[in-house]
Order: structure tokens, then C-alpha cells, then sequence
């Protein structure tokens, strides 16, 4: 069965190309009826930020990448957060010293500081690997009663590994190809320290064997670890999952990878829900209106095409097309017009009676009560103009209220010296109409115009005017239906006042 994970850690918000690297696996793992995981990496605990672990679990919810088993929901392999894990990640650092694949190193900060700034010095880089590792304080160096006085006295030390001396090693990635490097250009990785934490290398490596993750699908920043990871499986002796590499996300202009930065200065979220830090409060994709169905159509497509000019995908279609070999290797150029794009599509699609719900929610945070059946013509006569629903409260504030004053260059003008007339006319009418509803008052309007031999220029802008308060909006006589009778004629006389 393919078993796949998304491994964040929980340093901070979930940036959106960790979101796209949990629905990839996500969609990979379904398209082959297999199981999505989640597991959270906090093994680092000096970065750990309080709220970041609920954060990200609140973030795939809302997204609706379920996922079959990890923290909060429990599964076979608990626990899968790496700290309660702790205790059996030692057994396996002393597993690949026993075999020869890895070797205590006691060298403290201030002694490889000493040898890096000697190194830039003579314009060099010291790195501890084949070629300086046997100069060093370390038990391939060190007689083994030394190791153990050192080990009995309480030194500090870490576990490094020993990388191959001179290997050329030849590795698959499922989107990049054949991946060739010499690991005589590799340096010797922490794998654990003598406070019983694991680095990321080797917990990582350990908890996807024994949670039996079968492909490890995750972003380019790791292509590097790619070679420590195999020789890894190699040195415990098991069998590598398939690893693919997803290309980067770029920045809208310039060069480098999209950060959070780029969103705080160009105005776009780049998290999917709102991140409180440092007493700032950092909109996410979430906040700012987007639905989540858009937000995944255009991660999706950030960086994979299914080969065909197709835009607009339900998660349905994406999981039956969804193939790795379809994602690109080039860096992916974020976009924050064309995801504004997608929700306005996903907005033309839902019904009028679900945004005519969460338009109302905004309502009533203004203090506005509607019934629900009015709220559902006026969304239908907005969203074709809308992006969020937010927007419609721009769109259609007249609405609720009446215009306090009027838009100075149309009066200009359109108001001219009959319009006085036609106005206090048109009211008249209108009071006296038995029925209100749009086609109607359309007809009434428009016998009004041919009987006083009137153009439509004359008189249509100034209602629209007495109405809106400027020269926008949906169909004057749709407004005229939704606001009533009573509404539409103490507007009228209103302007003329």
C-alpha cells in the first residue's frame, strides 16, 4: 500500500509551499488508495512555537486534506510527534556506531569554531568529513577507553555519520531523474546529541521505515539530505522509499523562493490561515476571504499541469489526475492575481442561498438583519462582479443604506433641469404601482419615458442616482423590487430635497 507523510515542524505558521507539498502527497496517496500521515517534527526544540502544531492541524482541516492517521487522530505507529518518540531514537544511533556507519565526536562549539575561522583565514572552508575527520577529537581517532571515560564522565559529544569515502552514488528522484554526486563532497551530519535528541536526519529517516512510508514526496530544500537519507537506509540495512523533490515557489517578480516577506510587502497572504506573532496579526489565505476549494485548484497547478488546457478541477478531479511525473522541475512563479482569479470562479459556482449564509454572517457583524430569501436575490444580483464575499458589501451597501450623498460628477452631468420633474413624476408612479416586482416597475418606467417622448439617457441615470448615490450596480429595477416600495419612493424624494 503507499503510505505517504506530510512532516512539518512546528516552528512557526505553515507557509503555503508546505501546503502544497501536504496536498501533493495528499492527492498522491488517494489517486493510489493509500494512506496520508501526519506526523510532526519537533525534534528542534529550541525553535518550537507554542500554537504552531493546532495551527497546522487547523490549516489541512480547513483545506480538506484529511489525513488517515497522525497527531490528534492516533493510528498503528503512535506517536507521531517526534518528542514523545524520543527514547527509541538513541537504540538506532547506536546501532550504525555498532556497524561501523557512525562514530562518537566530542569536539566542543569553541574547537570547530576555532578550525572554521582558521579555514576562512587562509580563504578555506573547514568541513568535518573523509579528509579531516581522523584529525579530530572523535572515537575513529580516540583509543575506545578514552571514548569511554569521556561517554562515563558525562562529556558532551554528538553522533555523526560516516559518510563513504569517494562513492559515486547514482540516485532516482521521481521528478528530477537520475541524480548523480560524489560523497567525498558530502560532510559528516549530526545524527543525534548527548542531550538524547535526534537531528532531523536521523529521526526522519527512522520514523518513516518504521511507520512504512513508501514514497517521501517533499520540497526541493531536501534534495541536498537525499544521499545522507539512502545511505542511511543503506547502513540499517532496509529497503529506501522513492523519493520526488517538488520544485520551488517563486517569488511574483524578482528572483528566489516566495517568503513571507514578499506577501507582507506586496499584500498577499502566502499562509492559509490568519498567524498572530510578535503581537501582529499575519493574514492567511483564510482571512482575507478565499475559499479553500480555490486555494487548492491553484496549488495544484503551481508547479504539476495535467497536459491539457483544463483550469477549474473539484478535488475529485484532481486526485484521478494527479501524477508526479507531470510536475515540473523548474521553480513555480506564485501569482496572487490568478488565485484572486480562482476565487472569483468558485464564487460564480456556489449557490446563491450559500452566499447569501456567510454574506449574512458579515451582516450581522455590522449589526444588519436581512431575511435570509432578500439576501439571496441581492448576492445574485452582485457575484458576477464578485471576487469575496466581503466584496459584496462594497458592491451593494445601498442596499441597507440609503446614499447620504451623491457621486459630484455624475450630478453634474446628468442632472439637468427637468430632471427635478421626471424624478417627483417616476415617484408618483411608483407609490401608486400595485405590484412591485421588477418587470413590472420596468414597464411602468419605460411607458413613463415614451409618453413624455423622453430619452433613456434622461431619465435612468437619475434614478440610478436617487437610488445608489452614484452610477453603478445591478439592474435599476432589481434594486427598486429588493429595497420596496416604500425605500425606493422616500429615495427619490430625497434627492430632490
Amino acid at each position: 500500500m503507499v503510505r505517504v507523510r506530510f512532516a512539518p515542524s512546528p516552528t512557526g505558521a505553515l507557509h503555503i509551499g508546505g501546503v502544497r507539498t501536504a496536498l501533493f502527497n495528499y492527492l498522491f496517496a488517494k489517486k493510489h488508495k493509500g494512506e496520508f500521515l501526519l506526523r510532526i517534527e519537533d525534534t528542534d526544540q529550541n525553535r518550537y512555537v507554542e500554537g504552531a502544531e493546532e495551527y497546522i492541524i487547523n490549516s489541512l482541516n480547513w483545506l480538506g486534506l484529511t489525513y488517515d492517521e497522525g497527531v490528534g487522530k492516533g493510528g498503528k505507529h503512535a506517536p507521531y510527534r517526534q518528542s514523545e518518540r524520543k527514547p527509541l531514537y538513541r537504540q538506532y544511533a547506536e546501532q550504525l556506531i555498532a556497524n561501523g556507519w557512525a562514530y562518537y565526536a566530542f569536539d566542543t562549539a569553541e574547537e570547530l569554531d576555532i578550525l572554521r575561522k582558521t579555514a576562512e583565514a587562509k580563504g578555506e572552508t573547514f568541513i568535518y568529513n573523509w579528509a579531516t575527520r581522523a584529525t579530530l577529537k572523535n572515537s575513529l581517532v580516540l583509543p575506545s577507553d578514552e571514548v569511554q571515560r569521556y561517554l562515563a564522565a558525562g562529556n558532551e559529544y554528538v553522533v555523526r555519520f560516516k559518510m563513504p569515502d569517494n562513492e559515486v552514488l547514482k540516485m532516482n528522484d521521481m521528478i528530477r531523474g537520475e541524480v548523480v554526486i560524489n560523497t567525498n563532497t558530502l560532510d559528516d551530519k549530526v545524527l543525534f546529541k548527548s542531550d538524547g535528541m535526534p537531528t532531523y536526519h536521523l529521526a526522519n529517516i527512522v520514523d518513516d521505515h518504521l511507520m512504512e512510508i513508501t514514497h517521501v514526496i517533499r520540497g526541493e530544500e531536501w534534495l541536498p539530505s537525499m544521499p545522507l537519507h539512502l545511505l542511511l537506509y543503506r547502513a540499517f540495512g532496509w529497503e529506501a522509499p522513492q523519493f520526488a523533490h517538488l520544485p520551488l515557489i517563486l517569488k511574483p517578480v524578482g528572483n528566489g523562493k516566495l517568503s513571507k516577506r514578499d506577501g507582507i510587502k506586496l499584500g498577499f497572504p502566502v499562509f492559509p490561515m490568519d498567524w498572530t506573532e510578535n503581537g501582529e496579526t499575519l493574514k492567511g489565505f483564510s482571512g482575507e476571504g478565499y475559499f479553500p476549494e480555490a486555494l487548492i485548484n491553484f496549488l495544484a497547478l503551481l508547479g504539476w499541469n495535467p497536459g491539457n488546457d483544463q483550469e477549474i478541477f473539484s478535488m475529485n478531479e484532481l486526485i484521478a489526475l494527479f501524477d508526479l511525473e507531470k510536475v515540473h522541475k523548474a521553480g513555480a512563479r506564485f501569482d496572487p492575481e490568478k488565485i484572486k482569479w480562482f476565487n472569483h470562479q468558485y464564487l460564480q459556482q456556489k449557490g446563491n442561498d450559500e452566499l447569501a449564509v456567510l454574506f449574512g454572517e458579515l451582516l450581522k457583524n455590522k449589526g444588519i438583519e436581512v431575511a435570509t430569501s432578500t439576501l439571496q436575490k441581492i448576492v445574485g444580483l452582485l457575484k458576477e462582479r464578485a471576487t469575496f464575499v466581503n466584496d459584496f458589501w462594497e458592491l451593494g451597501k445601498f442596499f441597507f443604506e440609503a446614499p447620504t450623498q451623491y457621486d459630484e460628477k455624475a450630478m453634474k452631468k446628468q442632472w439637468k433641469e427637468q430632471s427635478p420633474l421626471i424624478v417627483e413624476e417616476v415617484a408618483a408612479l411608483l407609490r401608486n404601482a400595485t405590484d412591485f416586482e421588477a418587470r413590472g416597475l420596468e414597464g411602468i418606467v419605460k411607458q413613463y419615458i415614451a409618453d413624455k417622448e423622453l430619452g433613456l439617457g434622461q431619465v435612468m441615470p437619475v434614478l440610478r442616482l436617487a437610488l445608489v448615490g452614484e452610477l453603478k450596480g445591478p439592474d435599476i429595477f432589481d434594486i427598486m423590487e429588493v429595497i420596496g416600495k416604500e425605500e425606493t419612493v422616500n429615495r427619490l424624494f430625497r434627492i430632490l430635497e
